[in-house]
C-alpha cells in the first residue's frame, strides 16, 4: 500500500513565520513597539550625532528618555 502524504511536510518551501514577534496591522512600519526601545533608538541617534565617541551613554539615554516621554505626554494630551 501507498504512504499518504504528510500534509505538514508536503510543502516544505513555505516561509515559517514567528507569531509572536510579527507586527500585523501596523500603521507605520518602524514604529517602535515599545517606549524603551523608542527610547533606545533615539539615543542611539544621539550617539551617531556625537560622532560615536564613547563615555556619554547614559547622558545620551537620558536626554532620549525626556525627549520620548514629553513627546508621549504632549500626545495624551492633545
Amino acid at each position: 500500500m501507498a504512504r499518504r502524504k504528510n500534509p505538514r511536510n508536503e510543502n516544505s518551501s513555505k516561509k515559517v513565520v514567528n507569531l509572536s514577534t510579527a507586527r500585523v496591522g501596523t500603521a507605520k512600519k518602524n514604529k517602535p513597539e515599545t517606549l524603551e526601545e523608542e527610547i533606545r533608538r533615539r539615543a542611539y541617534e544621539l550617539y551617531e550625532q556625537r560622532g560615536c565617541t564613547p563615555g556619554s551613554e547614559s547622558e545620551d539615554w537620558f536626554r532620549a528618555e525626556q525627549e520620548i516621554v514629553a513627546r508621549h505626554q504632549d500626545q495624551m494630551g492633545a
